[in-house]
Formats: C-alpha cells, structure tokens, sequence
C-alpha cells in the first residue's frame, strides 16, 4: 500500500513510519522539515507547510524540470494518516486536497474530545465537547478536547465513510516528548524514596506508541472506518511503579501522598504527577474509557514491563541537560516529602 503521512518523524509519526515500513508498505512524508529532518533516509519526502504548500502533494508546485512528468501530477495514495491537526480549518484544506488523490483519511484524535468524564466506561457514541467559538485557534486546556471533535466532523464531512477516527489515551514508550510517563521509570530507577500520588489502587490508563502504530497500520490494510478508542486497559499505579522497580532493579521506597496533601502543597495533577488524575466525580471515567471495540478489531497490548524496559532503555540517551517537561525536580520532591514525615 501506498501511505501519505502529514507529520512522520515525531514520536507517533516515527512509530508509524516504522510499522507501516515493517509491514512492507511505501511511504511518503508531507511535512516542513524542522522535526527530526535526518530521520529516514531513504523515505520519498514531500517538504512543505500544510497551510500554504499543499500543492506540493498534486505535483502542481514541483520544480520545472518535473511539472510535466505524469507520475507527478497524478499522486494517489491508498491512505493519509494526519497525526497533526488541531485546528478544523487547516485539517478541512488538507482533507479537500487530497479528497481525490486518497482513498481514506485517517486522523489522530484523543479521547480529550469527549464532553466530560463523568461515566465510566466511555465508548465511541458518547458526547464529544464543544466549543462556543469554533473558529479559536488556541491551543488551551479547555479548547484542545473540542477543537479535536471539531477536525473529526471536518474529516468525517469530507471523506465521509472512508474516514478513520482513531482517540488514544496517554501514549508511552520511546521518542515521548512529553515526559509524562517517562518520568515515572527514570524516577523510580534512581531509587529511594518516592513520592507517589494518592494509593497503589489509583488508575492510569495507557497505551504503547508501537502497539498504536502497528493497530493503526492492520485498520488502514483491512480498509476498516470508523471512530476507536485506543488505549490500554485501566492499571492500577501500584502494578506500574512496582514494575518500573522490578525492572530497573532499584529500592524505591513509595511515600503515597494524600489527594489532600498534595492539593494543599500546590501538586497538580498530570503535570507534577504525571499519568494520574484524582478520582473525582468528574474525572472517574478518565481512566476508564472502554476500549473493548479496539480489542474486539484487533488492538494487541505488549507487555508493561516490555514497555517500561524499552522506554528507561531510550531515556538513557537522552542528554545530561534535558530538561524534563513534567514530574517534579529533585528539590521540590525533597522537600514535599520532607513535609510528609513533619506531618
């Protein structure tokens, strides 16, 4: 098969260029070249702005030597994964251009895009959220969940049943840019004591960035459309951090902290403590989303300490100076766990 990926050499568009490779498919990129440029050398590679470029992927805007050549102007592919879009009117110009030039649109959205999490056991029907003006284009806390659901109804307007929604949960693993599942296996690999949010009963729910490229890569073979939820099983933090303990070896010593305590010190939630969220009436079904539809199509979850091992292995690359983009500093975790014995 032939698959046009908008993106492609950042965390889920590496993965999926690799899956999609593995699997003996051919790919082509459309991106502006900043992100990773060295990345796959020998993939056909399209440079171009998605707002203002997209000429580019009918051949109308190659150079002149090439404007005449047939194979250029008639580009077709069976598939285009969009794994950056965030604003309804970019995604409605990218779908319109190559509503001829693809047979499927598939586009990344997350389950951020339902209304609320209030019931357990959210599944593909439920609301999704809305915005009061839906031509923002901000990125906020409360506009990106809406904003997403809007580029499902621009996509779903355009190619209609050969639109495939995917919504994943947290997504982990090597290349995560985000530190917000990283920081738990590092930590938990320096050992000590560490400080943990609320009990070992608290959940999480995520999904491996490679088990989500290979699940993507099988729907778009099988010509499947449609709306999934794709992230893992609910798992209880206990089973994650004594896992990242198991494998990294260490003697981490878990200080669970109260939802009280940690409001009182000023600990936010996802960002301070990554991967978790209190379990409040209104966040309860966050990490309980129903993910049975991706499983019954064919969603294959690897192993966590399969993940974990991998994800501490990459971690270790990174440079001395990275500078993490969530969880909490060495001092400021001192200290609150200081606070935790005086109280």
């Amino acid at each position: 098969m032939k698959i046009l990926i908008i993106g492609g050499t950042r965390f889920l568009g590496r993965h999926l260029v690799s899956s999609a490779r593995a699997r003996g498919h051919q790919v082509t990129l459309f991106n502006r070249g900043m992100t990773n440029p060295e990345l796959f050398r020998n993939v056909e590679k399209i440079q171009g702005d998605r707002e203002k470029d997209l000429d580019q992927l009918s051949g109308d805007g190659l150079s002149k030597e090439h404007r005449n050549d047939a194979s250029a102007s008639k580009r077709q592919w069976d598939a285009v994964i969009d794994t950056c879009g965030y604003f309804p009117r970019i995604v409605r110009m990218s779908a319109e251009a190559l509503k001829d030039k693809v047979e499927q649109y598939v586009f990344i959205s997350s389950i951020s895009a339902y209304a609320d999490f209030k019931k357990i056991g959210i599944n593909e029907s439920d609301p999704l959220g809305k915005i009061e003006d839906e031509t923002m284009e901000e990125i906020t806390g409360e506009s990106y969940g809406p904003l997403k659901a809007l580029c499902e109804k621009t996509v779903q307007d355009v190619f209609g049943i050969n639109s495939l929604i995917i919504r994943p949960g947290l997504i982990v693993g090597p290349h995560d840019p985000t530190d917000r599942f990283t920081y738990w296996p590092v930590r938990i690999a320096r050992g000590g004591d560490v400080l943990a949010p609320d009990s070992p009963n608290a959940l999480t729910q995520i999904i491996d960035v490679r088990d989500l490229s290979d699940f993507m890569i099988k729907l778009i073979e099988q010509n499947v459309s449609g709306v999934f939820n794709v992230t893992g099983e609910p798992l209880l933090l206990g089973t994650l951090f004594e896992t990242c303990k198991q494998i990294s070896g260490s003697d981490a010593n878990f200080k669970w902290a109260s939802v009280e305590f940690l409001n009182e010190n000023n600990v936010a939630p996802w960002s301070d403590m990554p991967a978790w969220l209190p379990d409040t009436d209104e966040e309860k079904g966050f990490a309980r989303v129903d993910v049975s539809k991706a499983m019954h199509a064919g969603l294959v979850i690897s192993p966590l300490a399969e993940t974990v091992k991998d994800t501490l292995t990459w971690a270790s690359e990174l440079p001395s100076e990275h500078e993490w983009k969530a969880g909490l500093t060495s001092e400021r975790e001192a200290e609150l766990l200081r606070l935790m014995r005086e109280k």
